[in-house]
């Protein structure tokens, strides 16, 4: 399934358009990689980082949905990884969040 279609049907972005332009400006990242194409296939298994307005949202694609439907049946479709947000994205704590000085 294309990246942008994806995006949309999980409600990440509220159109085809708005996820492609983030695919474009190269906010995506499948993998670890960042995503320029907007024909690259997702597929299951495969680990999403978003830039949302607020946060970093790291998602497990669960399974592809088959349609743009109801936020709950969206939500089956992926897991949210470190919904907590009690580990740090670059894979370790920030001496800033321990209460440690800055070096």
């Amino acid at each position: 399934m294309r990246i942008d279609r994806l995006l949309w049907f999980l409600r990440f972005a509220k159109s085809r358009g708005l996820a492609q332009k983030w695919v474009g400006e190269g906010h995506i990242r499948r993998n670890g990689a960042r995503v320029l194409r907007l024909d690259q296939a997702i597929a299951a298994g495969d680990v999403l980082t978003l830039p949302l307005s607020s946060r970093v949202v790291v998602i497990e694609i669960l399974s592809l949905p088959s349609r743009r439907g109801p936020a709950e049946e969206a939500r089956t479709c992926y897991r949210e990884l470190d919904a907590s947000g009690t580990f740090a994205l670059a894979g370790g704590k920030s001496q800033l969040s321990e209460g440690q000085p800055h070096p």
